[in-house]
């Protein structure tokens, strides 16, 4: 498996308009700010939860950010074990008030292993 450069990003995806894509334009923590991750905002249905794209493996689902922090193996494990193959592999976000720095990073070095794009996608904002 080849190591991304670092200039590869992770995509974050968010409701367009809402609380997290507003923060992370406005404050971005430092690997936003760098390039290691790109912010992409999509359509938000009635309820303003993100409309999830077609496209993508689901391969961790997280109620809250705190998660992808706590536990920053479990991110790496279910990235690195995801295999070969195009389709996209997104971790799920339920809810987020925003995103910081320490909750990102686990993602971001996980997809510096893969030669697969990475999403994280906030579902929902708080």
């Amino acid at each position: 498996m080849r190591q991304m450069p670092p200039d590869d990003p992770l995509i974050i995806q968010v409701a367009q308009g809402g609380a997290v894509e507003r923060r992370l334009r406005e404050d971005p923590p430092p690997s936003v700010a760098r390039g290691g991750a790109v912010i992409d905002a999509g359509p938000a249905d009635d309820r303003g939860r993100l409309v999830a794209p077609d496209a993508g493996l689901v391969v961790l689902s997280v109620p809250s950010p705190e998660a992808l922090a706590r536990d920053p193996d479990d991110v790496h494990r279910v990235i690195a074990g995801a295999g070969t193959g195009v389709e996209p592999l997104v971790v799920v976000v339920e809810a987020a008030e925003t995103l910081r720095e320490d909750e990102l990073a686990p993602v971001i070095e996980a997809a510096r292993h893969t030669d697969r794009a990475v999403i994280l996608r906030v579902a929902e904002d708080v």
